[in-house]
């Protein structure tokens, strides 16, 4: 199965994180000393991925990469797909091949998967529990070397990337204004030198209308209660996309999105997604 994101190299980051579980480069390591020293060289295992608890499935073919980075040869047969919400015990891929080769990349496979799928599973519940009202945009809140990962992830559970990184769109935010001397400065800079798409986040009703004359696309309404968002999309009066951001939770999302704001964007999807919980369970084949 072909897996690729835009800026991730799907080779190297197998490469690399099994390196860093094998020790390769370290003294003594490069090897698997616990498969090496009890499973038979020739020995084959088949086994079955599946999910202990209901979730959004996200990273399937990352696992399937890192068990075919060992056994090129393994038989891999996708019961799933990414994006699609499973059911507790609900098997995900069935696997067979080198035994050696599968125990080896299992817990690197695991991990991934595991936590792509509660990103993808918390993004999910933060969806469902908007009722239709805005869009769910992620943030760049994310580990470092795994954003395209994990925005990737909360693709599946239904979110829309926001910023990919610094270079994709401006965005100002309360350390940016607070040197350039204000909301209208700010803003204004970011027009002379030609962007076109200008985020700006404020933080007072009475920063809006300066944002907006200055030549803002976008405003940010940072930790405003639903009232609060209500006035400002009531000011902002569609000359310009509104956002809510900062305090939102899976308890007040529902409100937040129901202020009339077009986007809601959420860092705990990235930051506090517990993982997954899926097996593997190997039987001899």
């Amino acid at each position: 199965m072909s897996f690729t994101l835009p800026g991730f190299d799907l080779a190297a980051f197998v490469t690399n994180t099994l390196s860093e579980d094998l020790g390769i480069g370290l003294p003594g390591g490069g090897r698997d000393v616990t498969s090496e020293s009890v499973i038979p060289a020739d020995a084959r295992f088949a086994g079955v991925m599946d999910s202990r608890e209901a979730i959004t499935v996200a990273g399937l073919p990352l696992a399937a990469a890192f068990f075919r980075h060992l056994d090129p040869a393994c038989e891999i047969e996708m019961l799933v797909q990414d994006g699609q919400g499973v059911t507790p015990g609900t098997a995900l891929m069935r696997i067979a091949g080198n035994a050696r080769a599968l125990l080896t990349a299992e817990r690197n496979a695991l991990n991934t998967i595991q936590h792509l799928s509660g990103i993808a599973t918390m993004t999910r519940a933060y969806v469902e529990a908007m009722h239709g009202h805005a869009t769910l945009l992620d943030t760049r809140k994310t580990l470092p070397g795994l954003r395209a990962l994990e925005k990737y992830a909360t693709r599946m559970g239904g979110a829309t990337n926001y910023r990919m990184g610094l270079w994709d769109a401006v965005m100002i935010k309360d350390n940016h204004v607070a040197v350039a001397g204000g909301v209208g400065p700010a803003v204004a800079r970011a027009k002379a030198a030609g962007i076109e798409r200008i985020i700006c986040e404020v933080d007072r009703i009475d920063q809006i209308e300066p944002a907006i004359v200055a030549g803002a696309t976008h405003i940010l309404l940072d930790n405003m209660t639903p009232t609060m968002l209500a006035e400002a999309v009531a000011l902002v009066a569609g000359r310009a996309a509104t956002e809510a951001s900062g305090g939102v939770r899976l308890d007040n999302i529902g409100a937040v999105a129901a202020s009339g704001v077009d986007y809601v964007s959420v860092g705990r999807l990235m930051q506090s997604a517990p993982a997954a919980d899926i097996g593997l369970d190997f039987e001899l084949a």
